[in-house]
């Protein structure tokens, strides 16, 4: 039984530039909205034919870069969308992009939630996620297109399970992680 967690494409949606917290939940909107403009790597295309079913989260990121490795999902689930940045109330402060995304991932680890789910309520979505995966790893080996931080929850679930890593993912995009279940 395989688990192939694959992270999307590159984003058309700028990633320069300063903002206040106002105009970052925009961009997170704009985001979250954003289809993908780069296409899959050789190594992401030889290990995305490897897999016989597909999951995917609706997100158009994810569903995009299935577009590009030219693959057409057996399952498209919320549980599979990416952990939502929170926002900070504060409108003067001008901040780099970059700063803000891992400031607010700090504080959401730290357990600020602001108006999206918290930590808890992401790992619990992971255990989820993990189970739809495994059950459907019975058909053969799966393949997700999904998300750097709900993709990292996962794989974290699916170690406490006992599946091993053949490869860990990066953070980079069309990164991929491999996950084998062990024979009992």
């Amino acid at each position: 039984m395989t688990i192939i967690l694959m992270r999307h494409g590159k984003p058309n949606h700028p990633v320069t530039g300063r903002f206040t917290a106002r105009a970052l939940a925009d961009w997170c909107e704009g985001y979250d909205q954003a289809d993908i403009c780069d296409s899959p790597p050789p190594r992401s295309q030889t290990i995305a034919r490897l897999a016989s079913v597909i999951a995917t989260s609706p997100l158009p990121r994810a569903r995009s870069s299935l577009t590009r490795l030219g693959l057409q999902p057996n399952a498209v689930d919320e549980v599979f969308s990416e952990v939502a940045i929170p926002t900070l109330p504060f409108e003067r402060l001008h901040l780099p992009l970059n700063i803000w995304l891992a400031l607010l991932r700090l504080l959401w680890l730290c357990g600020y939630a602001g108006h999206v789910e918290s930590v808890q309520h992401a790992r619990e979505r992971a255990r989820l996620a993990a189970d739809k995966l495994v059950v459907l790893s019975q058909q053969g080996t799966v393949l997700l297109v999904g998300h750097g931080i709900m993709n990292k929850l996962i794989a974290r679930e699916l170690r406490k399970r006992g599946w091993q890593a053949e490869k860990h993912a990066s953070s980079r995009h069309w990164s991929s992680a491999i996950y084998h279940r062990p024979f009992i």
